[in-house]
């Protein structure tokens, strides 16, 4: 049997080493509270967050690719490499748009992530837990992403994955932007419904002129939803590349762009006749955005399209 003397030496022993974080089974060492600097301000987090509850597509991506495991999603379109989210082992908790505050709440989560779509009910899930708004900063846009992955590796443990894969990413942007001045003027156009939107600088896909294309129209109304445009807007506009996104395709319905855009006027344009019509990946950008896996394939598409121009 132990003595009193030796049990009070043992206890402060352990109690010693327990407070220097070295943990001897008694209780978990306490981890330092991380400050979460975001687009509604700061956060403060007692420890790494256990369980995750992802209402943005870019964060959601980005967890997937720097390994972090997520409890609770929005139901929805998802491109086809985050398909695994659609499992019944994890919790569905509402839209992008529509929070199902109770099925939030019935998961409890450490951390709530949200950004874009959902950034709007930010007040409402930081009352039911710690909640970051990583929102994508419309004129900065390639640093916003850089920014949130940096974010995320930190909150989680991950910062040498989440450099090595913008270190990874920067070379690809690096090679773009090396490219992209010298191969002519380009318009960015979003189709849906049989009508189009033109998005310049400063707008929600205004990343396609900070990778260094120039903007064959430079006054477009920036907003969400773009300057409404005709066929003879893109003739008269007359870019080089003519890039496009088929919101139709992205939402899970019948694509219908390459039609739309096949006629007289947009065939006068050098983009048409150069063959230089760039269909972009419409999930890649009307849906995800700024996430690790989406970029790197965004970057890696203009690339490819832009190889082989003089």
């Amino acid at each position: 049997m132990i003595s009193r003397r030796g049990f009070a030496s043992w206890f402060a022993s352990r109690a010693a080493a327990l407070s220097l974080g070295v943990g001897l089974g008694l209780a978990p060492a306490l981890a330092e509270p991380i400050k979460i600097a975001h687009a509604k301000g700061e956060t403060t987090l007692p420890a790494t967050p256990r369980k995750v509850i992802v209402f943005d597509l870019a964060s959601l991506d980005t967890l997937d690719a720097l390994g972090v495991s997520v409890a609770g999603v929005p139901g929805g379109n998802r491109p086809r490499y985050l398909a695994k989210y659609d499992a019944d082992s994890y919790a569905k908790v509402g839209t992008l748009f529509e929070p199902n505050y109770e099925a939030v709440a019935a998961v409890g989560p450490d951390l709530i992530i949200v950004g874009g779509r959902s950034g709007a009910k930010y007040e409402q899930l930081a009352k039911l837990a710690p909640t970051i708004d990583l929102t994508s900063d419309a004129k900065d846009p390639y640093g916003s992403v850089q920014r949130n992955v940096a974010t995320l590796g930190r909150i989680f443990g991950k910062e040498g994955e989440a450099k090595a894969r913008l270190d990874r990413l920067q070379g690809s942007v690096d090679a773009l932007k090396a490219k992209a001045p010298s191969v002519g003027k380009g318009l960015l156009v979003l189709t849906t419904g049989g009508k189009m939107s033109a998005y310049g600088p400063g707008s929600r896909f205004g990343l396609l002129h900070e990778f260094g294309v120039a903007p064959a129209v430079t006054d477009l109304k920036v907003g969400r939803h773009g300057q409404p445009v005709s066929f003879e807007f893109i003739r008269k506009a007359n870019p080089d590349w003519l890039f496009v996104i088929d919101r139709d395709a992205a939402i899970g319905r019948e694509g219908a762009a390459a039609k739309l855009l096949d006629n007289e006027l947009v065939a006068q344009t050098t983009a048409w006749k150069k063959k230089q019509v760039v269909y972009l990946d419409p999930v890649n950008w009307y849906l995800v955005g700024g996430g690790l896996t989406a970029m790197q394939a965004t970057v890696d598409q203009l690339v490819q399209a832009f190889a082989g121009a003089n």
